[in-house]
Formats: structure tokens, C-alpha cells, sequence
């Protein structure tokens, strides 16, 4: 206590220009602080303040000094503002973006447990499957699904993403069971396509990653149109777990190619750089991460 004390009276000592009016700002003899002052210098081994009667002038020393201090009093007061925002109660406007098919099922349906937990928040759910601009638009947090690549965003990992490749058995009877990768050329893939441009299928194979090129008669920018096709028997179609996983346990869609399946993106929230983050975002993303890590949450999302 002694030491941060000396620190911060050094600092408020060349911010005021006078041992007297650093004094009177804290309500304590101008020798009070003198002694201070000196007892720092000895304790540091270095002149920091040349004081006369009329001035006062850093040294070298002293001036380098007091830049370290200020930051760490700034990153003290900073600290102890985040504290205190954690005591207090989230409050305000929430605007949350999050993909169609994901944020249908697994954001929308938990907004009214979030909002009884926390009651002076206000939330808007933005539903769309592009990657939004979340200062451009004012967008407080966004779900994707995907790794992160703007460095002036920051992502929490909310959950795993296991993606499966899946088809209804009735397509399965009638064309067979792909048994290696290179049977996919020989199978009606439904793929995510946009302008002509296909993303591809990752899977394992020999131990490495491989992104596949798939071929088939229909393409859609849309999932659900896509997992609407496979439950039809129109094809094999790439899917998360989340979208599918009651389908499977029904029996409507069966998974093939097992052995090969690869880590998905997984789910994350992500928001813009802030030096101190409403606690309304982050209650939220607390909140988000905890329900998705209960061990029966994805089982009854699927029921």
C-alpha cells in the first residue's frame, strides 16, 4: 500500500505542478507529500523530480518513470471498472445476427429465458446468412458459423460443430451406399451454391483434411432448402448435426460415410474490439455458452 501510494502521489505531484496543490487535492500537509516523494526516490535509487520553490522538473529518469505509472494507475482504474460492471445489472438494447437455419433453432427459442434472467434488456434477432458488417450495422454480437478471420473482431467459442453427410433411406435403396470418397462422383449431391460458385465438402481422408468438389443436379444458397431436398430423397447432402440430429434419430435421414468425417466450423460469437464490453453482450455470450454446454441441450433441440 505504502509503494502504490508514493506511486500515485508522484502522479498526481506532476499533475498539478506543486507539491502544495497536490496536497490540497488530496487534504494532507504539503510535507506529507514531500516525504513521499522522497521516500520513493530512495526506495527507486534515482532522482525523479527536481524541486525548487517555484518549480518543479523531471529528470530523465522521472519522466520515463512516470509514463509506466500512468498506464498502470489507467490499467488499475480500468480493472476495477470492469469489477464493477460485473455487480451491476445488464441493461439495453441488444442487437444479435445470427445464420437463418441456426438462429431459428437454436438463438430465437432461448431469447425468452436470456431476457427473464435479464430483464432490462431488449433484444432484436437478425436472421440472415451473410456475414454482417457488426459496427457498419450496429450489430452488438453475431453467431457464425466459422473460424474467425478479422483481427478487429473477437470470437468466443460457443460449441462444436460436427458435420455429417446424410440422405434419406429411400435414396439410399434406390442408389446404394457410398462406401469411399470416390464414390460421391457416382451420387446427386445437394450442395451449397452460390453464383456458381460451390464451397465444397471437407472430409478425412488418410489422415488429412480434403475439401471435395461435388457434382449433382441441384444446388441451393440456402440449407434448409437443401435439408428439405435430402429429407425428399433427392440426394446426399452435407449437413451440421445441429440442423439434422432429429431427422437421424427418427430414422428419416441416415448418415454415411462416417469414417470420414471431418471437424465442422464450429459455433462462435463474435463481437467488435471494445475497451470496456457492455454486460448486456456478454451476459449474453455467458449465457449462450452455458446452455449449449449442457450435456442433454443438443439431444432435446432434436426431440
Amino acid at each position: 500500500m505504502g509503494q502504490f501510494r508514493q506511486i500515485s502521489t508522484f502522479v498526481e505531484v506532476v499533475s498539478k505542478g506543486s507539491l502544495s496543490a497536490a496536497a490540497r487535492a488530496e487534504g494532507i500537509a504539503p510535507a506529507m507529500i514531500g516525504r513521499r516523494l522522497d521516500a520513493l526516490e530512495a526506495r527507486l535509487g534515482v532522482k525523479l523530480l527536481q524541486r525548487t520553490t517555484r518549480k518543479l522538473a523531471l529528470t530523465n529518469e522521472g519522466a520515463a518513470f512516470l509514463e509506466d505509472c500512468q498506464r498502470i494507475l489507467a490499467e488499475l482504474e480500468d480493472a476495477e471498472s470492469a469489477v464493477a460492471e460485473r455487480s451491476a445489472r445488464a441493461s439495453g438494447h441488444l442487437m444479435i445476427s445470427a445464420p437463418a437455419g441456426f438462429g431459428r433453432q437454436h438463438v430465437a427459442p432461448l431469447l425468452p429465458s436470456f431476457l427473464a434472467e435479464h430483464r432490462d434488456v431488449q433484444c432484436t434477432l437478425n436472421l440472415n446468412d451473410r456475414v454482417v458488417d457488426l459496427i457498419g450495422e450496429g450489430v452488438d454480437v453475431a453467431i457464425r458459423i466459422a473460424s474467425l478471420s478479422d483481427s478487429n473482431l473477437v470470437s468466443v467459442k460457443l460449441a462444436d460443430n460436427e458435420r455429417v453427410l446424410v440422405a434419406a433411406p429411400a435414396y439410399l435403396k434406390r442408389y446404394g451406399e457410398p462406401k469411399t470418397l470416390a464414390d460421391l462422383s457416382k451420387h446427386n449431391c445437394l450442395a451449397i451454391s452460390s453464383e456458381g460458385s460451390q464451397r465444397g465438402w471437407t472430409f478425412r481422408d488418410g489422415g488429412k483434411i480434403v475439401t471435395l468438389k461435388v457434382t449433382g443436379n441441384m444446388g441451393c444458397n440456402d440449407g434448409q432448402v437443401l435439408h428439405d431436398w435430402a429429407l425428399a430423397g433427392k440426394g446426399l447432402a452435407w449437413r451440421s448435426m445441429w440442423e439434422v440430429g432429429s431427422e437421424i434419430e427418427s430414422g428419416q435421414l441416415q448418415t454415411v460415410l462416417d469414417q470420414h468425417s471431418a471437424p465442422g466450423n464450429d459455433i462462435y460469437a463474435v463481437f467488435a474490439q471494445r475497451r470496456h464490453l457492455p454486460l448486456r453482450i456478454r451476459a449474453f455470450v455467458d449465457f449462450l455458452r452455458h446452455t449449449y454446454a449442457q450435456p442433454d441441450y443438443w439431444r432435446k433441440a432434436w426431440k
